[in-house]
């Protein structure tokens, strides 16, 4: 039995999609468990109590840990070290193997391409939780007492995907011919991971025996646009003049003050003043698959805001 722990998620709905396709049986794990046809099982469950998580895993052959908590890192200081004990400690006693899908956070600032060897290095409060749970199932798979592995992505975006930055700040906006905005920098390039691309990596790597007990970058896009080219590409597909603003630290600062979530993506800046730029070429070596071309993605991304919000000009 295939578990997805985190039903309802952006990536959990790309994921069920593919395994209903193949006919595999798969369980769906949430705090409050909504029917879904093709689903074996639901499950509701929380993943902070234990008791309650190795149940939900119980006859597992493969688990994805598809969690996304509130952005908060108060709340990811106290939750995510819980989750994943329990998450682990769940796998162990089904002797099921684990998937867990990450960020980049814990990696920090870098030069240069980020790559499944980056060390991690964290500078803000959430990179610092996401390195102490990313540290504790690697010394689980280190040890030989769990089959794990990580699957980090990058900043995603795609159809359906509500809270990808770039549908929030780009397209949601363009679509009803508004401004748009771009974080901090705008003439450097930021790397995005097309949701579907995410989806299908997961499973391509949960059933390759051979990338068990590794990190890995999922199938990501070479090449990323600056925040003006890829504003220009959304804005082409949606039929309107990319307009937009860049907002700066001092603007996202103030607007944090009335905003907790924007203040919580105060710290992050870091992200987008420089070159964000994700390596996923060990996944394009294995499995033949570098990701879907960003005009693709982005046309799809900008069609599926048409279908829900026509465009008034």
């Amino acid at each position: 039995m295939i578990t997805i722990l985190g039903a309802g998620g952006v990536i959990a709905n790309e994921v069920v999609k593919l395994l209903s396709a193949r006919k595999q049986p798969f369980r769906l794990v949430a705090r409050r468990a909504r029917p879904v046809p093709a689903a074996t099982e639901m499950i509701s469950a929380d993943l902070s109590d234990k008791d309650q998580t190795i149940r939900a895993v119980a006859g597992s052959s493969i688990v994805h840990l598809l969690v996304g908590l509130k952005y908060d890192h108060k709340l990811w200081a106290e939750m995510w070290p819980r989750i994943m004990a329990n998450t682990i400690e769940a796998c162990k006693r089904a002797h099921a193997k684990l998937i867990f899908f990450d960020n980049v956070y814990m990696y920090g600032k870098v030069s240069g391409a980020m790559t499944e060897e980056t060390p991690f290095n964290p500078c803000s409060k959430k990179g610092e939780v996401r390195a102490k749970i990313a540290t504790s199932l690697i010394n689980e798979w280190k040890a030989g007492v769990l089959t794990a592995m990580i699957a980090r992505a990058a900043d995603f975006y795609g159809p359906e995907t509500a809270n990808g930055l770039p549908n929030v700040l780009e397209f949601e906006p363009l679509a009803k011919n508004q401004k748009a905005s771009w974080l901090a920098n705008d003439s450097v390039p930021h790397s995005y991971t097309y949701t579907p691309d995410a989806a299908r990596s997961l499973v391509t790597l949960a059933e390759s025996e051979s990338a068990w007990n590794q990190t890995w970058h999922v199938a990501t896009t070479p090449n990323p646009p600056t925040g003006k080219e890829f504003i220009a590409m959304a804005a082409k597909e949606l039929d309107v003049a990319p307009r937009y603003r860049v907002l700066s630290r001092p603007i996202v600062r103030l607007i944090g003050w009335f905003n907790p979530l924007v203040g919580e993506v105060y710290e992050m800046l870091y992200q987008n003043d420089s070159p964000y730029v994700f390596d996923s070429s060990k996944f394009a070596r294995a499995f033949s698959f570098s990701g879907t071309p960003y005009a693709q993605g982005i046309r799809a991304t900008a069609a599926s805001f048409q279908k829900v919000a026509p465009l008034t000009k």
